[in-house]
């Protein structure tokens, strides 16, 4: 295998891939490192290398690490399936289900807990490199990583007692440490890890068609970083932590994600610039799904649908972000965004909305000025909200339910004191919009059947096509 530069891990001749797949991985990139080392002979330098996982199930003890460049790590399959689902189910029913586990090239993270004392200790893959140029074209494709279980007893983490509904383990799927270029993380699985995937300092990074679930924090860009793009990814995290996570990123493309509830948010921004939000379907059980905090600004948030309910699954029951129906379902901490062509669904029981008594926000534009928000659509119904014991069948019931008792008040889109010289058009009536007109533009969306008297023989002669 030393004459080459692709690998597969059942075949190196060093370690156990299946009793640790870390040290195989280790050994590998250690010859890579070891038989390129000229960056520039004869106009070759070092083309780096893949390695491939097979279809299997790999404990990984040792944490992977990465520190050069051009090397592609390639799995079979993502092999997702719920634990969560899994771990909810009596175990005297588990001889009765089909699969137990994640499958394909699954990896189970099984570094000891001792060795575990930052959230970087704690990543099954850890890439780092200082100096220049920075480490470019690292590739994670196929393959999952499962982090096992969930550890923690905190009630506050785990009302219902039980730690594999805690979303808290200290393990990390794949931690990037330092400014890092063109990196790709495609169709990979992540499940039950606390971070999914924690990156710094990305340019042009892409993290794209993945499935990230019942993870603590599922996609997380911290430090700054530019021109980089999350994109038709299957999310969900926890209550406790990021479904989408940004900050100080410019030119930051999140387009035609599907996100689902429990996240603390599905995606929040912060101190971004000059990026765009656009034809996602974000789902969450509480308020503060979509934040721009920070000053983010001249951001575009557009066609997005954005559903927030109550949780349907008895034992996530009673759990939340913290947050009240005054936050708004978006929120604006930012200047000269534009928030065009979403469609907003609150869809919850009155008796159930905080604080007791208030009208729920849909937008609110907490500070900034020049936000531009127009034609945006609320759909807004009072419900009586159910729960079920069973996750699937009730998560689909609550998704396909229309039925409502009543509409419910809403206040579309609320401008603060602080906030001036915003526009708002066609994003609510009159009565749904609170906004000082001295300081700011509005333009009320027409109301409809306003005066049923004199409507009413209108419709009909237009019905029966009299003049």
């Amino acid at each position: 295998m030393s004459g080459t530069n692709a690998y597969d891990v059942t075949t190196w001749p060093h370690g156990d891939p299946y009793d640790d797949l870390g040290e195989v991985i280790n050994s590998i990139i250690a010859d890579v490192k070891a038989r390129q080392t000229d960056s520039h002979a004869d106009g070759r330098g070092k083309p780096g290398a893949v390695i491939h996982i097979p279809p299997g199930d790999y404990r990984l003890r040792t944490q992977v690490l990465i520190d050069v460049s051009f090397l592609r790590i390639q799995g079979s399959g993502h092999g997702f399936a719920s634990s969560s689902i899994r771990f909810n189910v009596p175990e005297a029913e588990w001889p009765g289900l089909h699969e137990l586990w994640p499958g394909g090239s699954r990896i189970m993270v099984d570094i000891p807990a001792d060795r575990i004392q930052s959230e970087a200790d704690g990543a099954a893959f850890r890439v780092a490199r200082s100096g220049s140029p920075r480490i470019s074209s690292v590739e994670f494709v196929d393959f999952c990583i499962d982090g096992l279980h969930f550890t923690s007893d905190d009630p506050e983490r785990s009302p219902d007692r039980n730690p594999e509904n805690s979303y808290a383990n200290g393990k990390t799927g794949i931690y990037v440490a330092d400014a890092n270029d063109s990196f790709r993380v495609t169709g990979m699985g992540f499940v039950y890890l606390e971070h999914a995937l924690t990156i710094s300092n990305a340019d042009a990074l892409s993290i794209h068609d993945n499935f990230i679930a019942e993870c603590g924090s599922c996609i997380e860009l911290r430090g700054w970083g530019q021109a980089s793009k999350i994109t038709d990814n299957l999310i969900g995290a926890g209550p406790h932590g990021h479904s989408i996570y940004a900050e100080h990123h410019g030119g930051l493309l999140i387009t035609a994600n599907n996100v689902f509830p429990r996240g603390a948010s599905s995606i929040h921004l912060h101190g971004v610039r000059r990026s765009s939000v656009t034809n996602n379907r974000l789902h969450s059980f509480y308020p503060g799904m979509v934040v721009l905090a920070a000053d983010s600004s001249e951001n575009l948030v557009g066609s997005n649908h954005l559903l927030r309910d109550h949780e349907p699954w008895t034992p996530f029951v009673g759990i939340d972000n913290g947050l009240d129906d005054l936050a708004g379902l978006l929120s604006i901490s930012g200047s000269n965004n534009t928030v065009i062509g979403n469609h907003f669904s609150e869809v919850v029981e009155s008796g159930r909305i905080r604080p007791r008594g208030a009208t729920p926000v849909i937008i609110r534009l907490v500070t900034g000025h020049d936000n531009f928000v127009s034609t945006n659509h609320v759909a807004a119904m009072d419900v009586t909200a159910e729960s079920s014991d069973s996750c699937f069948e009730a998560q689909v019931d609550a998704l396909l339910a229309t039925e409502a008792s009543q509409a419910l008040d809403v206040t579309t889109v609320m401008v603060d004191a602080v906030a001036i010289r915003n526009t708002i058009l066609d994003s609510g009536r009159a009565d749904q919009v609170v906004v000082d007109t001295a300081l700011n533009a509005f333009r009320a969306t027409p109301s409809v059947g306003a005066d049923r008297t004199r409507s009413a023989p209108a419709l009909h002669a237009l019905q029966d096509g009299s003049p």
